[in-house]
């Protein structure tokens, strides 16, 4: 599927996704719910494909009550095994610059 390779997955990903996570990367960030948002990630990494399975099957019901452009495109970046990682690397990277200019909550 995908090459062994470190930074492989940087590779399969396109550019328009790795904007796509650094937005959503931004907006759980400007949320205040990191620390959530990081456990909760973590503890369904392991689980990611079959999490894009039941988000394509909940996708009708879900756009149905709340419109989100952005919910297929979650949904395939789930299906590919690394892109959890970015997204938890992007998150750490604002946290990280957010606690070096002294803004910290």
């Amino acid at each position: 599927m995908f090459p062994l390779a470190k930074g492989s997955i940087e590779d399969t990903l396109t550019k328009d996704d790795i904007q796509f996570i650094r937005r959503l990367a931004k907006k759980i960030h400007d949320s205040g719910f990191v620390t959530p948002s990081v456990f909760f990630l973590e503890m369904i990494r392991p689980l990611s494909s079959l999490g894009g399975h039941a988000m394509v099957f909940m996708g009708p019901i879900i756009n149905g009550f709340i419109q989100s452009d952005g919910y297929y495109k979650a949904v395939a970046l789930m299906a590919k095994k690394g892109s959890l990682k970015i997204l938890l690397d992007e998150i750490e990277q604002l946290e990280l610059l957010d606690s070096h200019d002294g803004k910290r909550h």
